[in-house]
């Protein structure tokens, strides 16, 4: 089918790369003196060509240290140009870097690294002292001081003659491209082992399924870029094929202060974001009758092409919310082990509370359990080092099994009721989805900042809430969230209701007890921590 019969945007010539190798150095090509990495103060900026010139010389010094094809490079950096530079070093000499969340204690970090069997972390200053009594590290390179060697130590290092062309030609799509870390919700990470061709898969997909994408645009990096969605989205999309420039922040407070300097082309975040988002515009005054335009305008997010959402179920309230105003934010399902989006709504074909349809090259079905199951090109080539458990997620017929409980409509479009291991199932036998209650209960309103609903094999459904940190605390605090757990109660079955609920003290932060990095609710940990708590509303 021609573009213009499909109404699909021309693909960058990257997406018709090998590898990501390719991809980058194509990218770079076209688009030599237009800016590719930056933060929010220009301090620095980079263009395609400067940012090719250093990556070139930091690629030398690795391969100064040893770094080869197949071996593995650590990273433990904030979100910063630095970042997207040793990534793509190390990805052109064929090695597999790959990132450590920031909020890794040291015990943490030793089992991921050992994992991963890297003898060569980069890291900032602020990171250097927990790496160390981690153990792993041999060595440490930190670009503002403190390890041992500095980004001129390193460089120093490159050997006379050093080709990077040379290496990078030498990558095969089957090579390892990176790693990405699970969150470890139901016990130690485990490696998901994503290749060349996987990633250049899940790019190709999305280009196909979206069809308005369009290159040389602008995006906000701001999610951990040990996460899936940021590594695919800021890194290998915008930066290595899209020829975006790529604007880094440090800071989630700060994202819409960024958001409305850069006017971004291609913008997503996690339902929390938004829902913070919309109550802050409802407390402006903002309605769905509202003109669009001057909301889109205020926010900085006029030219966005793709609107997305991913990583837990949202309310269709909050979507509605936004399509009312013109903001079509499109719903995607995908794990790491699928490289990213494996579905997706997208501007033109768009259900809301679903989450799409599946992207080209990939099959999904339904066994019978009710478990969804996935087999295609995004696939990942297996777990590291656990041959057993890779093989118990990925049948003979490679079938991946997602732990994810699914339905699909008579038009295609695929919804996802909740976690396999996570569905309530209460004294009377009634099976419930945690997951969206818990979705109600922070879409109705800006005091609740997280919860989680117990009720598994109880007479009805309780509630830990923790208040939003932005949350005003003056006067009737328990009044303002007994108002919105009404509200949220009263989007749902009666069996599904909160009945009582306890607001703590503690504020849950990523990394913490109670969330991992990307903010999923570490059940069983919050269960054992509260379980005095959640004994006292069943008295």
């Amino acid at each position: 089918m021609a573009i213009a019969e499909a109404g699909i945007s021309p693909k960058p010539a990257a997406l018709g790369a090998r590898t990501l190798c390719e991809a980058l150095t194509l990218t770079a090509g076209e688009r030599g003196d237009q800016t590719a990495l930056r933060t929010p103060d220009d301090s620095p900026t980079l263009t395609y060509a400067e940012t090719m010139e250093r990556v070139e010389a930091l690629a030398a010094g690795l391969y100064g240290l040893g770094v080869r094809r197949g071996h593995t490079v650590g990273l433990m950096l904030t979100n910063r140009p630095a970042f997207h530079m040793f990534d793509a070093a190390a990805m052109m000499l064929g090695a597999c870097p790959f990132s450590v969340y920031n909020t890794n204690p040291p015990e943490a970090i030793a089992y991921v690294t050992g994992d991963a069997g890297n003898d060569v972390v980069i890291t900032e200053q602020q990171f250097v002292e927990t790496i160390r009594a981690a153990g792993t590290a041999k060595t440490i390179v930190s670009i503002d001081g403190g390890g041992d060697l500095g980004i001129g130590d390193l460089v120093a290092k490159g050997p006379d003659g050093f080709d990077l062309e040379a290496q990078w030609r030498a990558v095969e799509p089957t090579d390892l491209l990176t790693l990405i870390y699970t969150s470890g919700t139901t016990g130690p990470p485990k490696g998901v082992e994503i290749t060349h061709a996987n990633m250049m898969a899940e790019l190709n997909g999305v280009h196909e399924a979206v069809g308005c994408l369009t290159t040389g645009g602008r995006q906000v990096s701001f999610l951990p870029a040990a996460h899936i969605a940021d590594r695919w989205a800021s890194h290998y999309s915008a930066f290595m094929s899209y020829g975006a420039t790529v604007t880094s922040i440090k800071s989630l407070p700060d994202l819409f202060e960024v958001v409305a300097q850069v006017r971004p082309t291609v913008f997503g975040a996690v339902p929390r974001v938004w829902e913070k988002l919309k109550a802050g515009l409802e407390s402006r005054g903002v309605t769905k009758d509202t003109p669009g335009d001057q909301v889109k305008q205020m926010l900085g997010l006029e030219n966005v092409e793709w609107f997305v959402i991913g990583a837990a179920p949202t309310p269709v309230e909050v979507l509605e919310f936004y399509e009312a105003l013109g903001i079509r934010i499109c719903e995607v399902w995908g794990m790491s082990e699928t490289s990213c989006v494996a579905t997706t709504n997208t501007p033109a074909d768009w259900r809301p509370g679903s989450v799409g349809k599946p992207i080209a090259g990939q099959e999904l079905k339904i066994a019978d359990d009710g478990e969804l199951l996935t087999r295609g090109s995004l696939n990942m080539r297996g777990y590291r080092n656990q041959p057993e458990k890779t093989a118990e997620t990925i049948d003979p017929d490679g079938w991946l099994h997602t732990g994810d409980i699914a339905k699909v409509d008579e038009d295609g479009f695929w919804w996802i009721v909740d976690r396999k291991k996570e569905l309530i199932i209460n004294a009377a036998g009634k099976n419930m989805s945690p997951a969206n209650i818990e979705s109600h209960l922070k879409a109705a309103g800006p005091m609740i900042g997280q919860a989680i609903v117990i009720g598994d094999r109880r007479p009805y459904n309780v509630a830990l809430l923790v208040l939003d940190p932005d949350a005003n605390r003056d006067g009737d605090v328990r009044g303002r969230v007994q108002a919105e757990v009404d509200a949220a109660n009263a989007k749902l079955s009666r069996v599904e209701q909160i009945k009582r609920f306890a607001i703590l003290e503690d504020e849950w932060l990523p990394g913490g007890d109670e969330l991992t990095p990307t903010m999923k609710l570490k059940r069983k940990p919050i269960n054992e921590k509260y379980a005095e708590a959640i004994e006292d509303l069943y008295k």
